[in-house]
């Protein structure tokens, strides 16, 4: 809803639910073969803006509802703002959440067992801009 600040937590999720992480499953029929897949959400990978800048998320993350602290889970801390001159001119970070599923599959086709894995990547992209709080302590001593 507002801006990163450097130097402050920031907690990386996506939406939880079966439609969000698994396991789905679907069974397709053609003739005498049929088979049946389920994927799972094995694994999310955040590019955080910053060149180089990954976090690996072993499962969706924690929804941040107003906890103080890092995430318990999958955060990240800005250690630069979002400047013109390192965002392309925009000012805003680009963060891409790449969900890395797990598909399994098995059945009949032709009368001959089946099965297979495969990993299918599914991203998606936001912005975030970084701002930088600064202070100057100032008194008599």
């Amino acid at each position: 809803g507002g801006p990163g600040f450097v130097g402050l937590p920031v907690w990386l999720w996506i939406d939880n639910g079966p439609a969000a992480t698994g396991p789905v499953s679907a069974t397709a029929t053609a003739g005498a073969a049929q088979v049946t897949a389920t994927a799972r959400l094995s694994a999310v990978e955040w590019s955080m803006g910053p060149p180089g800048e990954r976090v690996h998320c072993t499962g969706p993350g924690t929804p941040w509802t107003g906890q103080e602290g890092p995430s318990p889970d999958c955060g990240y801390v800005y250690a630069q703002r979002s400047l013109p001159e390192r965002t392309d001119g925009s000012g805003i970070w680009t963060i891409t959440a790449t969900a890395v599923w797990t598909v399994t599959w098995s059945g009949i086709s032709g009368g001959v067992p089946v099965a297979g894995e495969q990993r299918v990547l599914v991203p998606a992209s936001t912005t975030l801009p970084v701002a930088e709080v600064q202070v100057l302590v100032a008194g008599a001593r």
